[in-house]
Formats: structure tokens, sequence, C-alpha cells
């Protein structure tokens, strides 16, 4: 008996992407189908090299087609999608790098390269092909963290630097040249080593390459993204007050330049006594719940102050299952921005919001509502999350005068009264359209 496209295609379509909540065909990841004399071989395309779930779309594969009558083997080949870069650069070493994210902060002291690394090598030790960049000129901690300090970088036969590797992880550092001599420098020079450092270093194939950005939100980091396109970014905070307060400049940033912001990383958020198991919130509680009520962004994982897992070398630290989870939701994230999931339609009038989702779903919340469940600095206190507005002082006619999107998870309103602070996540506006806030 012969077996149909239409059979292999529709036993496909009962797969569904849990994070894109839709089948594998309709999102177009059957890229490949052959069929002959009871032989099914297929390509999957999946959003990211590392999808967390690869491995369960091949087995549910393999299982739902050799289900249908007359069907004698199943082969699948899995494949990632390919973006097309952008890179100001007539050569580049990022050519052959399939997924750049940067990894930055808002302020300086959060951990943000020891997560970067800390992610990196885990990725890599997964078996991917993965790289690290540091791009802190005045700041390298890259070369304490692999515990590498002799100077000196190699060259290739293309002029391209060539980076060291540690544990199958491709890195390389402003300090692996300059080594403890501190970088004096202007803006200008920063900015010419930086574009050296993005373009002139052989990175050969990758699937993920990780930028350690230098903290703060200034040229650097904006000379950074607009000189090669990045797939996302991730901010580290940690759960202190006026580390999470900088998180909001950070997101501004990285929205301005269009680089979807993945999520936050909560560094040092609790610490666990290695005698009694004994868990102590040194820095405080809450603030992953804050940001992500106020930005609308997910908290990818909670890292603790652990002296086994980060008091040495990143080469000689043990694996951790806090890392691992949060790299798993980072992977998810990018797969979720590169589909272009999650944002709906809006349109605003004077008497209100309203979101029309891609499932048909409409969310609409009155203006006056929605002006009184602002989250920012201004409308709630930072360290006791307690409501600084009274709603009654709000005037019945308020109402938005301009809506921007940030990124693909919030508005940004400018209110009739003048308030221009605040972000409304989707979530945030389609609860309160629900009655569920």
């Amino acid at each position: 008996m012969s077996v149909s496209r239409e059979a292999v295609l529709a036993a496909l379509s009962t797969i569904i992407d849990p994070d894109l909540d839709q089948d594998i065909v309709s999102l177009g990841f059957v890229k490949e189908l052959d069929i002959a004399d009871g032989l099914v071989a297929l390509e999957l395309e999946l959003t990211t090299p590392a999808c967390p779930v690869r491995d369960r779309f091949r087995e549910e594969a393999v299982s739902r087609i050799s289900a249908i009558e007359g069907v004698q083997s199943v082969e699948v080949s899995l494949s990632s999608r390919k973006p097309t870069r952008a890179l100001r650069a007539e050569r580049s070493g990022l050519e052959q790098v399939d997924t750049l994210v940067a990894v930055a902060s808002g302020k300086g002291g959060v951990g943000k390269s020891t997560v970067a690394a800390s992610i990196a090598i885990e990725l890599a030790r997964q078996g991917y092909r993965v790289g690290l960049l540091d791009l802190d000129i005045h700041g390298p901690s890259v070369p304490t963290l692999f515990d590498h300090h002799d100077v000196g970088l190699t060259g290739d036969e293309q002029e391209m630097v060539v980076p060291l590797e540690f544990e199958g992880l491709k890195v390389m550092s402003f300090g692996f040249w300059l080594g403890d001599v501190p970088a004096i420098m202007r803006g200008p020079m920063v900015t010419n080593y930086v574009q050296q450092f993005l373009h002139q270093v052989n990175w050969g194939e990758l699937e993920y390459l990780f930028l350690d950005f230098p903290p703060g939100t200034g040229d650097v980091q904006i000379t950074i993204t607009q000189s090669a396109q990045l797939d996302g970014a991730v901010i580290v905070t940690t759960p202190h007050v006026l580390a999470a307060a900088d998180v909001g400049k950070a997101i501004r940033m990285f929205d301005k330049v269009a680089v979807p912001v993945l999520g936050v990383v909560e560094n040092m958020s609790y610490f666990e006594a290695p005698d009694t198991g004994t868990r102590y919130d040194v820095f405080g509680t809450g603030a992953g719940e804050r940001i992500a009520a106020r930005y609308g962004l997910p908290v990818l994982g909670r890292l603790p102050i652990s002296p086994r897992e980060y008091g040495g070398p990143i080469v000689d630290s043990p694996r951790s299952e806090a890392v691992t989870a949060t790299l798993d939701a980072m992977i998810r994230q990018i797969g979720r921005a590169r589909a272009g999931r999650g944002a709906p339609e809006y349109e605003y009038d004077e008497s209100g919001i309203t979101l029309r989702w891609a499932d048909g779903e409409e969310s609409r919340v009155e203006s006056r509502t929605l002006r009184a469940a602002c989250q920012c600095a201004l409308c709630v206190d930072e360290y006791t999350n307690e409501s600084k507005l009274d709603p009654a002082t709000l005037a019945e006619s308020v109402h938005p005068r301009n809506v921007d999107t940030v990124g693909n998870y919030a508005l940004s309103i400018e209110w009739s009264d003048g308030h221009t602070t605040g972000f409304f996540p989707y979530e945030q506006i389609r609860k309160l359209a629900a009655g569920r806030l």
C-alpha cells in the first residue's frame, strides 16, 4: 500500500510546539518530505539549534508516521533556521555565526560576566559550537573567569585573530591582549577596538556566540548593536532594588536599537548554607516578580550565591542545575523571538486600548483603568511594591495620546496627564481585560 503525503502531514500536524502553541506543520517546520517504497524521510527545520524539544519532536515524528499503514521505516533529520544577518563590515568573523546573544546589565557588579560565561560553557558542554566574546574594554573579567592571564594573541593566514578554546568553548577578550595593564583610552578609540573585536576574530562556524557587554547603556553598547544584528539580549540583575531599577534603562536601550529582550536573569538570588541547606535571601526577594510585572519580561532564571559553583575558574566549576534551567528558558525565548510570536495587534482611542491576539481573542481595557495600573517607579514604591498612585486623583478624561510598542512584550504610552514613564505588558492588559488584576 502506498503512503500519501497528506497522511504523513496529517500525522505530523498532531505534534504541537509547546512554546508556540501551534503544530509543526502550520509553523513551517517540515522543509523536506520524501516518500518511496514505504520509506519516509523528512527534515524538520527548528527555530534555533539547541531547541530544548528537538529530540521530542524527532521521537514523536517517528512514532506518529510509523503508525501509518504501509510505512516501513522513518528517517528524521533536524536543522535550524539560518537568519540573514546584517553586518556593517566588508569582512567579518561573524559571517558563519548562527545566533548572536547579548548579555548585558544596566549597572556593574551584578555578575554579568559570570552569568555569560556560565551559560556559554554549559551550552558548549552540551555539544554545541559556542563562543564567548568579552567586549568590556576597561574591565575585562573573562581572563580571570577562565584563569588565563598570558598576554598575546595569534593570527591566521587571513589576518584574523584566533580565539582561545576552553572545554570546546571559543573565547576572546580584550584582556588576552592587554593583560593587567589598564585600558586608558577615550571614546573614539574604544569604539574602534570594539569594532575590531566584533569583526576581526575568526570564529568559524558557531551555533551561538554570547557577547558579554560592558555595563551601562552608553556609546559602546549602541555601537555594538549597530554593528551587528543581534538575535536577542539577556539582562542580568540582582534582587537588590538599586540593581533592579537599572533594568529599565537597559530594556529601553535595546528597544531603541530593535534588539528583542529575551528576559531577565536574577543573579545572586539567594544563598543556600552547605551545612544545613537553609536558604537565605541576602539581597531581598521579589525583584524578579516586580520586573516581570513592570516590563512584561520573563525571569529566565535565578542563580544562587555559590562558592562551590562560582568560587573559582569557570572551567573547574561543576554543572549547575540553575544554570541549565536558565539556559533552557533562554533558548526557548530565542525560538519565540525568531518565530515572531507573542505580540498582538493593537489600536487605541480616547476611551481605551484594544489588543487583538493571533488566536482571535480581543482584550480591551478602559483608559482610566489602564492608567491606574501603571507599575513604574513614580506609581509604585520600589521597596515595598505598594501603589503610590491614588486612582481618585486621575481625571475621568485621562486617555492615551500616543502608543508605541516595546519589543514584542509591552506598550509604552504617553498619557494626556503628561505621564510617560510606564511600560504596559501585553499580559497585564490581557489580565486587566479579563478581570484577573
